[in-house]
């Protein structure tokens, strides 16, 4: 299988201007930081500067909140303490989630992009036929 992709890159390689195919390269396949680090590009670069300090921010009060947990003596203030410490490890979490989902979502528009390049490809090539 692996061969039978090689050779569908290299035909469509062959179809490509030199910068379309440059663009076509920069749309491969990324591992776990190159994703991460895509998040901080684009439009939407703010909101995710802006998100990670809110995780910072729900991590320090989580933290806080758990160790007031831990000096606390009497058991309401206990339950306060710990309920804060759900509610921001919570806020970290759903944080966390909606940057993997970004992540996905410009996996997914990365293959679009991949897809329309060799359709495009494709069809110039069948044309020129």
């Amino acid at each position: 299988m692996k061969t039978n992709m090689d050779d569908i890159d290299k035909l469509i390689k062959d179809t490509l201007t030199a910068e379309e195919a440059k663009f076509y390269d920069e749309l491969d396949e990324q591992n776990v930081l190159q994703m991460v680090w895509g998040l901080f590009r684009g439009k939407n670069k703010w909101v995710m500067y802006m998100m990670n300090f809110m995780t910072l921010v729900f991590f320090g009060l989580f933290i806080y909140c758990l160790i007031e947990f831990f000096k606390a003596e009497i058991t309401f203030e206990m339950i306060k303490w710990a309920t804060g410490s759900i509610v921001f490890l919570l806020g970290v979490s759903m944080l966390k989630i909606f940057a993997w989902m970004q992540m996905d979502k410009n996996a997914l528009l990365r293959e679009m992009k991949r897809l329309e390049i060799q359709i495009s490809s494709l069809s110039s090539k069948k044309e020129s036929h």
